[in-house]
């Protein structure tokens, strides 16, 4: 009996090859690992993620998926295998879709999300618990809820022009709010 395969192929920046596979392929096998698929890169970026159809956890291959899409979106092999973990997600923004295809433009929108010397990126990643990546004309997040949605609020706010006082403003009511789920999580509750 043939075994049956799933397939699925991304095409990844030329540049972000080495940082998939790794030195000696250590990423690579790293990812196959974690996520039970095969993996082939191919010399002009077409990556493909294979997995047997009797695999035990299908979502594992969606995960695969997710890593080397992170990879490619300029996100280090560490952050990117936060994405093993169940409640981390990836979230990649287009800021084409938002600015247009100006060089220019995406070069200012760019340099409002990472700020003076990445103090603004190293804030939002800080106050929200996640991961942040600005590379090409995209936007890229690895967190989880609620961090994840206050960071896209955040860069959403950058990229339609918000002052950056505003979003740290912003940044700080969404850094107490978090604060406040939290202690209401460990809250005991009465019986």
């Amino acid at each position: 009996m043939r075994r049956m395969q799933y397939h699925e192929t991304i095409k990844v920046p030329s540049e972000r090859i080495g940082v998939i596979v790794g030195r000696n392929g250590r990423v690579r096998k790293r990812i196959e690992e974690l996520t039970n698929v095969k993996i082939d890169v191919d010399s002009t970026g077409i990556v493909t993620i294979i997995r047997s159809v009797d695999t035990e956890d299908p979502v594992l291959a969606w995960k695969a998926r997710d890593i080397v899409r992170a990879m490619a979106r300029g996100f280090s092999p560490k952050n990117a295998f936060a994405l093993v973990d169940d409640d981390t997600r990836l979230v990649v923004i287009s800021l084409r879709e938002s600015v247009g295809t100006s060089p220019t433009q995406l070069k200012r929108v760019a340099g409002r999300i990472i700020g003076e010397n990445g103090r603004t990126r190293r804030l939002i990643e800080q106050i929200t618990e996640t991961k942040l990546s600005v590379y090409g004309k995209t936007v890229s997040l690895i967190g989880s809820d609620p961090g994840l949605d206050y960071a896209q609020r955040a860069v959403d706010m950058l990229v339609k022009g918000a002052p950056h006082g505003a979003v740290y403003s912003q940044l700080e009511r969404m850094r107490r709010e978090m604060n406040r789920q939290r202690a209401e999580l460990w809250e005991p509750t009465d019986l």
